[in-house]
């Protein structure tokens, strides 16, 4: 007898429940959202949303960001770059505003200054990342050399 593995569910057709149909249910989490005025049916959801893109855009100011300034990611960290790009990335999902795209001085990052196939800023692969503008500290921060042969030669 053959060994059957029973984990795999990648060919197991899934039922997926019709939108309206969810919507038409009673007792499911979107109904209590709706009864409770919570998420996107509280009646003062726009202007909350609207409230935390106006703070975003006043961190961008206060930590002073700017493209071409060198910047580190947070006070205990060794990641270092150069700020490539500041403002709305609409294929980074939940609350917009502004975004902050760093060229890393090593391949550290999460991409190549592109967001699904959207490019932002240029840098190569591994070399990119967008961070909100309260995970910075802007200054004048030393390249990081991430050419460890150059440094072993010195030696």
């Amino acid at each position: 007898m053959a060994n059957v593995n029973f984990s795999d569910t990648s060919a197991v057709d899934r039922y997926v429940m019709p939108e309206e149909t969810y919507e038409g249910l009673s007792s499911s989490v979107l109904a209590w959202k709706k009864a409770n005025n919570l998420g996107r049916f509280d009646p003062n959801a726009p202007e909350i949303e609207r409230s935390k893109i106006e703070k975003l855009w006043a961190d961008v100011k206060a930590n002073k960001v700017e493209v071409g300034k060198r910047c580190q990611l947070g006070p205990d960290s060794a990641r270092r770059g150069e700020v490539a790009f500041v403002g709305e990335v609409d294929e980074i999902p939940g609350i917009k505003g502004p975004w902050v795209g760093v060229v890393l001085d090593e391949p550290t990052g999460k991409n190549d200054g592109s967001v699904n196939g959207k490019r932002y800023f240029q840098c190569d692969e591994k070399r990119g990342i967008f961070v909100r503008a309260e995970r910075l500290l802007v200054g004048d921060f030393d390249v990081l050399d991430d050419d460890l042969d150059a440094e072993l030669e010195e030696i």
